[in-house]
């Protein structure tokens, strides 16, 4: 498996103006844009390609409008990610609470999304520390409550950026590896057993794409996902595919 490219999905969600878009800028482009603020409409997407150990990371990241009249159209963009950068100004409190709705949103329509709490413009409390309108202490419980991991940024000056970036992908991959030595392990289990299983390096597919009478996907942690883990053939049916009619 070595070597292996993996396609990670990401998407920014937060309140309008906590700088969801500089964000990306500044990860993708190493830039911080400055001049008249632009309000995302829909998304916008970009790309970046990274390594994490021996494997080739793609990240895909879909940058949502925070105006609320775009809520509806945000769930379009964040259906199917595996990792979800939530963001809220450090001197709006507002932007924060706002970002709980969002990690509810998640919570109820996409489990298997991990989740990152994102502070931004740490920048402005470095020029005065009186303006820091969320509790440091109180988004660290509240992070930990929900089992996400917490960062405090800067677009303006590139604190924390690329680590958040970074955490995304590794933590991604190593899910990943976790999934498929569980995947693993299931098929040696099932050598143990009267029915026999081939298992080949090639991804997790089936003839007609439709899984083998009593494999239990639920078991591999897979779910309706099929990707990235190694193929399993219930010999039976492999020998009844090769017969053909």
């Amino acid at each position: 498996m070595s070597g292996q490219r993996v396609d990670v999905k990401v998407v920014m969600l937060g309140k309008e103006y906590v700088g969801k878009t500089s964000l990306v800028e500044r990860y993708v482009h190493n830039r911080f844009l400055v001049g008249p603020y632009q309000n995302t409409i829909g998304a916008a997407f970009v790309a970046k390609v990274m390594s994490v150990g021996d494997r080739t990371v793609t990240l895909g990241i879909w940058d949502t409008a925070g105006s609320e009249r775009y809520e509806a159209m945000s769930r379009i963009y964040y259906r199917g990610a595996k990792a979800a950068i939530v963001c809220y100004d450090l001197t709006d409190s507002s932007s924060f609470e706002r970002a709980k709705f969002w990690v509810k949103e998640l919570q109820n329509l996409e489990e298997g999304c991990q989740i990152y709490l994102c502070g931004t413009k740490s920048d402005l409390l470095e020029e005065d520390r009186r303006r820091r309108r969320v509790d440091f202490h109180d988004v660290q419980d509240y992070a930990d409550n929900i089992k996400a991991q917490l960062f405090e940024t800067s677009s303006k000056t590139g604190q924390s950026v690329d680590e958040l970036f970074q955490k995304v992908a590794e933590d991604y991959v190593s899910v990943a590896a976790f999934q498929r030595t569980r995947a693993w392990t299931w098929a040696r289990r099932q050598t143990r057993t009267s029915t026999a299983v081939v298992i080949t390096e090639s991804p997790l597919t089936w003839p007609g794409g439709i899984p083998p009478e009593g494999l239990d996907l639920a078991r591999l942690g897979l779910g309706g996902q099929m990707c990235e883990l190694p193929q399993v053939h219930m010999a039976a049916e492999v020998a009844h595919a090769c017969a053909g009619p």
